[in-house]
């Protein structure tokens, strides 16, 4: 009935479902066929065999009724058309059940016209495979919902074929998208394909070795990461596949094939209209709705050192390093993930660039799932990194105040590591806190001293002897270290 319909009748029942109304009468039919195919319900069936009849008796000649189950010559539906007409003559009321009786085969009857993703059984659409959502792709238009590969043989590589057209808002929208790069535009047509699981919103997984035609050119398929470490296979990165550049951006029909292995499990694909987003567009809208006030960042602060009666051990502070993990250099734009623990910060720029070439969505704190939509800006931490600018780490307090962390600077000489001061003149030698016993002569304000480090170890024993025991110039009496000075400072240091 629906293929007996002009123009005018496609645009009514396009209407009546909210879905568009423009474009040639090819681009209707196919609408209009993927309504029966994959939304059918019994008030769409109603109003097509209301829209059907009423075109029916205006074509009719009252004086000269048509036989029964005659059709008009010039409107003349196919043979399988009528039959499904002649069923519903028969029954008063349209329903789901009586419309998928097994003598009924929809796939061969819109197969030709719709998607042909092979001969596929009835039922073929799983529109409860969900696939998750992808923070760079914002989803447009859906082509086409995740269908079932349906292997046709039991050959380990299938071909299943899609045919579809693009509308011409659909075609406009792509051609007026800003370009991204050379030859790839922002707004794509992208192929999803994923497991064939309806227990939660499913990733992109590739099957066995997958191609993709469109019309008469294969597209590239993205390749697999090398692997570094022996006996580990190299991994692929499933992401949706652009076919856009391969496309007629026309009323033109498209024709894809999707080849892929047959070794039991079972895959879905769906087509989407998206519009691909840049690291640049993401952090703009992080920043716009994605900062978490400083106070509620300083009652998180608050919570965090909250003595426990519980635990035997007091939590008086917290540092957290104003160092991004990732690159090792201070933080421009603190972020954490709302599911996160820890108060340590990474940096938004370089976190959503690094997914942007391989998406893993991985904290690099706590190396926990840290997806864009539980992103959050610490606003505590952003107004602290424009106040303390000399320092590369803090330390919260228990009531949600800070101080800065000044790094310890390279250690000289200090009472820790005192030296041995012995006089020129008076031969008098410090005391074990470094402080000489009598003030020398100085001579241009200068000290005459011999400075002895202790802190380097000798080479041999033979040194030691001859530090301990050294002749005068003059041939006069022998000058020895005490013995408690010297253990006493290298204890000490």
């Amino acid at each position: 009935m629906v293929m007996s319909f002009r123009v005018s009748d496609l645009q009514m029942l396009l209407g009546f479902v909210g879905r568009s109304k423009s474009g040639l009468k090819h681009e209707l039919v196919t609408r209009a066929l993927q309504l029966v195919q994959f939304d059918c319900s019994p008030e769409l069936f109603k109003k097509i065999k209301e829209i059907y009849e009423t075109r029916y008796a205006k074509l009719s000649d009252p004086a000269q009724p048509p036989q029964p189950h005659q059709p008009v010559p010039q409107h003349r539906p196919a043979p399988d058309t009528l039959s499904l007409h002649s069923s519903f003559d028969r029954s008063n009321a349209v329903s789901r059940t009586a419309l998928s009786t097994p003598n009924i085969d929809y796939p061969s009857l819109y197969g030709k016209y719709l998607n042909g993703l092979g001969r596929l059984p009835v039922k073929p659409v799983k529109p409860e495979v969900r696939l998750v959502k992808l923070p760079f792709y914002t989803i447009l238009d859906e082509l086409l919902k995740p269908t079932e590969l349906v292997p046709q043989n039991n050959e380990k590589l299938q071909e299943s074929p899609c045919v579809f057209a693009l509308t011409p808002r659909q075609v406009e929208l792509i051609r007026n998208s800003r370009e991204l790069q050379p030859g790839v535009r922002s707004v794509q047509v992208v192929l999803r394909i994923c497991y064939t699981d309806t227990s939660c919103p499913q990733e992109d997984q590739y099957p066995p070795n997958i191609a993709v035609k469109v019309n008469h050119s294969y597209c590239s398929v993205p390749g697999y990461y090398p692997s570094n470490k022996p006996g580990v296979e190299p991994k692929r990165p499933c992401r949706p596949i652009n076919l856009t550049h391969l496309m007629y951006l026309s009323s033109a029909t498209n024709r894809i094939t999707v080849i892929w292995g047959n070794y039991g499990k079972s895959y879905s694909v769906g087509l989407f209209l998206v519009r691909q987003m840049t690291s640049a567009e993401l952090l703009q809208r992080l920043k716009t709705i994605g900062i978490k006030h400083p106070e509620l960042c300083k009652a998180l602060v608050k919570e965090k050192l909250r003595l426990d009666p519980e635990s035997e051990i007091a939590t008086t502070g917290v540092r957290v390093s104003l160092i991004c993990p990732l690159v090792k250099m201070r933080l421009s734009v603190p972020c954490r993930a709302e599911t996160c623990a820890h108060l340590q910060c990474f940096d938004a720029v370089f976190y959503l660039q690094m997914n942007e070439k391989k998406p893993t969505w991985m904290c690099p704190v706590c190396d926990k799932p840290a997806t864009y939509d539980q992103l959050m800006i610490d606003g505590l931490l952003s107004k602290i990194l424009t106040e303390c600018e000399d320092a590369d780490e803090i330390e919260y307090l228990v009531d949600g105040s800070w101080c800065p962390i000044k790094a310890e600077k390279e250690r000289s000489y200090s009472p820790q590591c005192p030296i041995l001061v012995v006089g020129g003149s008076t031969g008098g030698t410090s005391d074990v806190n470094g402080a000489p016993p009598a003030l020398p002569s100085m001579e241009n304000g200068k000290v005459p001293a011999d400075v002895v480090d202790l802190t380097l170890d000798s080479s041999s024993s033979e040194d030691e002897e001859e530090e301990e025991e050294e002749d005068d110039d003059d041939g006069g009496p022998k000058r020895k270290l005490p013995r408690m000075y010297k253990n006493g400072l290298a204890s000490a240091c």
